[in-house]
């Protein structure tokens, strides 16, 4: 089996780095307290409920069901690897809110952390699935991610295909119902855009 459609992954990717890089601009500020900038910040709330649905699906969905597939195959230290990526990063996320360590240290080691382990699923990870999972199993998984955004949704989509071009946002689109699409057009999206995600310089 291989080649699935991985651009809802890829999005979901591309928006993360997207956003890390506004959290670093707005840690650096030295103008005011970056955790009371952030505990006001709709970008921080959303690149966290993103984040966390994101983890939590492939947790749930993807790497037991690639370990059970694979038992007794050197690929199993793959999977440990992503999970251990996975475990690494939520500390830091929490510790960003509530920790003692400086803000800007804990964003950068969120950024280097965060980016390396997408960088090192799309590298490795995505082509062992393609071999590997079933196309249920696959359906399944996009199934578990959609349920951890739940409601949520109208307010992530619109954050996920922020600056995606067209035929990506089609793509991304054409799994929902035709009501959900027109409510991405008609409200969810405006008020996306209305919205200011992170504090002006």
């Amino acid at each position: 089996m291989s080649g699935y459609d991985w651009t809802l992954m890829y999005v979901m990717h591309g928006a993360l780095r997207r956003e890390l890089e506004h959290l670093a601009k707005v840690t650096a500020r030295e103008d005011d307290d970056p955790r009371r900038l952030l505990a006001a910040a709709a970008g921080w709330e959303l690149f966290k409920l993103s984040l966390h649905a994101h983890h939590t699906a492939e947790d749930e969905a993807l790497w037991p069901v690639l370990r059970e597939s694979l038992t007794g195959r050197d690929d199993l230290a793959l999977l440990d690897a992503m999970e251990a990526e996975h475990a690494a990063v939520d500390p830091l996320v929490e510790a960003i809110d509530t920790g003692a360590e400086p803000v800007g240290e804990l964003v950068d080691a969120l950024a280097t952390a965060l980016t390396a382990h997408l960088a090192h699923e799309e590298k490795e990870a995505l082509p062992l699935i393609d071999a590997t999972l079933t196309a249920e199993q696959f359906q399944a998984f996009g199934q578990v991610h959609g349920r951890h955004v739940g409601p949520n949704a109208p307010r992530v989509l619109p954050w996920l295909l922020d600056g995606v071009d067209d035929a990506t946002a089609a793509a991304a689109l054409s799994v929902l119902p035709e009501p959900a699409r027109a409510a991405f057009e008609t409200q969810w999206r405006p008020a996306y855009r209305a919205l200011e995600r992170w504090p002006a310089s």
